[in-house]
């Protein structure tokens, strides 16, 4: 298991702490370890690029706990998730207000911080049929990696 000596990663750990302890969740070192993967990186990882890491250290851990342990984490609001056109689900660890870029290529996922897409007005007739809870921009396009490759 990873020791973390930056401060926002702590902070994060924390919180996740505290939330696992309010809903009822045993922090059992595989769930720890998944989190931390998550939180570790910018790559939006599915469900089995993370198994991957995290058999690494829990050899006998299933791609089942993985996949579960995710989407409790995504519950109880202490992960996203991002889901593209015909993709696999994919998870965030970034918490802060953002919009997501996917390349339609690679599959790269990139976030996108923009006041534009925080403040895009919700139409009357939907908010008076539907409340609302969250709001976010997903893109999808072609990568400049892409771009140039071809």
């Amino acid at each position: 298991m990873q020791v973390f000596q930056n401060k926002g990663i702590e902070k994060k750990l924390d919180r996740f702490k505290a939330i696992c302890k309010d809903h009822g969740i045993k922090l059992t070192p595989q769930r720890l370890l998944i989190y931390e993967e998550l939180i570790n990186q910018d790559e939006h990882p599915s469900t089995d690029m993370l198994y991957q890491r995290v058999k690494e250290t829990f050899p006998t851990v299933s791609f089942d706990t993985v996949n579960r342990t995710l989407l409790t984490f995504y519950k109880i609001g202490v992960a996203g998730l991002v889901e593209g056109t015909g993709n696999p689900k994919r998870f965030d660890g970034n918490l802060d207000k953002h919009h997501h870029f996917q390349c339609v290529k690679c599959k790269k996922i990139v976030d996108i911080y923009s006041d534009v897409y925080d403040h895009i007005p919700v139409p009357p007739e939907i908010q008076n049929t539907f409340t609302i809870l969250n709001k976010t921009v997903h893109l999808e396009g072609i990568c400049t990696e892409c771009r140039q490759r071809e």
